[in-house]
C-alpha cells in the first residue's frame, strides 16, 4: 500500500512554514528573552542613543499581575479559595503550584500566564529595543 504525505487527515499534516523575516525572528528572540528576565524577577532596561531609558521593571510586572489576579477574583472566574490557599502554604514555605495555577488561569503562552503577561507589558518595546541594540552594535 503506498500512502502519500497529502493523504494523510488535515490534522496529521506539518503544517508549512512561516516565512518570517530576520526582524521577526530577532524580535520574538528579545521578546522571550526579556519575558524571562521579568520572570526571574529582573528589571528590563535598554536605551537609544539621545533618548530616555526604556523599559520595564520587576515592581511594574508584579503590579501587572497583581491587577490580572485581582480582576480574576473580582469577576468571580476563581472557583476555589485558591488566595487563601495560596498564602497558607507560602507562609509555611511551600507555595501551592495548584492554587497558583487557578489564580492564574490557562494560557498557551510557552511560559505560562506570567509570560503571557510579562510579554504584553514588553511588546510596544521590542522594536525600539533592537533598534537600540543596532545603535550599540555601531560602536
Amino acid at each position: 500500500m503506498n500512502t502519500t504525505h497529502s493523504s494523510l487527515p488535515t490534522h496529521h499534516r506539518k503544517q508549512p512554514p512561516v516565512n518570517r523575516s530576520p526582524h521577526d525572528d530577532a524580535r520574538a528572540e528579545w521578546l522571550y528573552n526579556a519575558t524571562e528576565e521579568l520572570l526571574r524577577g529582573n528589571n528590563v532596561s535598554f536605551q537609544r542613543r539621545m533618548r530616555p531609558p526604556q523599559g520595564v521593571t520587576a515592581q511594574e510586572f508584579t503590579l501587572a499581575v497583581d491587577e490580572y489576579v485581582n480582576n480574576r477574583l473580582a469577576d468571580s472566574e476563581v472557583h476555589t479559595s485558591a488566595l487563601g490557599w495560596l498564602l497558607i502554604t507560602a507562609t509555611a514555605g511551600n507555595a501551592d503550584k495548584t492554587a497558583v495555577a487557578e489564580l492564574m488561569g490557562n494560557s498557551d503562552h510557552p511560559l505560562g500566564k506570567l509570560g503571557e503577561i510579562a510579554e504584553a507589558l514588553l511588546e510596544p518595546l521590542a522594536d525600539d529595543a533592537l533598534m537600540a541594540k543596532a545603535e550599540d552594535d555601531e560602536c
